[in-house]
């Protein structure tokens, strides 16, 4: 089981859990306000806690076109906006999100699909009358270019150049002759969806193979992925929101 450590986010307005030990990214370049970002001291593997605004409808459904080869159980009861159900909604708005942090000519796919899970000390600290959903899965971003865009990337650009390489390129792995290198990225994420407050509240773990298969390491390439989803595991459990005012 990964080790956690309590952790402050947005002047301790929200509180969660991040791995023991890893780097406030802040202690080392200027991060976004809506952003947390932490880093390993032992890989190149990054922790992004970020405030978006809340997808709608009609953007939630159109990403569903893009991603109905890869999980056609999502889509089978899409529908519209106005009859398509809470739960569909909000999965194509996790996957809306995830895809929104691609590069033009990147993809991304789908690993395991947004599941509902149940934040309870979340639930539990909610304003009377809150309505609130929470999705975790996993995806993969495959790039086969070095661009520094995106917001995840962008978020560790400039950090150092070891971590900024590796988290934008992920793996570089031969392909067929004369092909570009393919760059890969799993990305452990939850989001929490904050309907009063017109939020979206994104967490992103993302593990970059890079490292691991210049080394021949799958293993430690599994230990890592295997961090990723104990850490957003337990913070489903563990995040809370103490100062709902941040979202006013």
């Amino acid at each position: 089981m990964a080790q956690v450590a309590e952790q402050d986010f947005f002047g301790g307005a929200i509180r969660g859990v991040v791995p023991q030990r890893w780097i406030d990214g802040s202690d080392l370049r200027e991060i976004p306000d809506h952003q947390e970002l932490f880093l390993s001291p032992e890989t190149l593997s990054t922790f992004i806690i970020e405030i978006n605004q809340r997808v709608s409808q009609e953007e939630a459904l159109s990403t569903f076109t893009t991603f109905s080869h890869q999980h056609p159980n999502l889509t089978a009861n899409s529908g519209t906006a106005a009859i398509a159900s809470p739960e569909t909604i909000d999965q194509a708005a996790a996957l809306h999100h995830l895809n929104d942090l691609c590069d033009e000519g990147d993809a991304m796919q789908i690993v395991t699909p947004p599941t509902r899970v149940n934040p309870t000390r979340l639930a539990a600290s909610a304003p009377p009358g809150s309505s609130l959903s929470a999705y975790k899965g996993v995806v993969q971003f495959l790039s086969t270019s070095r661009r520094r865009g995106g917001r995840v990337h962008a978020a560790v650009n400039g950090t150092t150049e070891a971590i900024t390489d590796a988290a934008v390129a992920g793996a570089a792995l031969n392909g067929t002759s004369g092909a570009p290198p393919v760059a890969k990225v799993t990305c452990h994420y939850l989001m929490v969806r904050l309907e009063a407050q017109e939020t979206d509240l994104l967490v992103f773990f993302n593990v970059p193979h890079e490292e691991f298969d210049k080394n021949g390491d799958a293993r430690g390439l599994s230990r890592e992925e295997n961090v990723a989803e104990e850490t957003v595991s337990a913070l489903v459990g563990q995040l809370e929101i103490r100062d709902w005012g941040l979202f006013v």
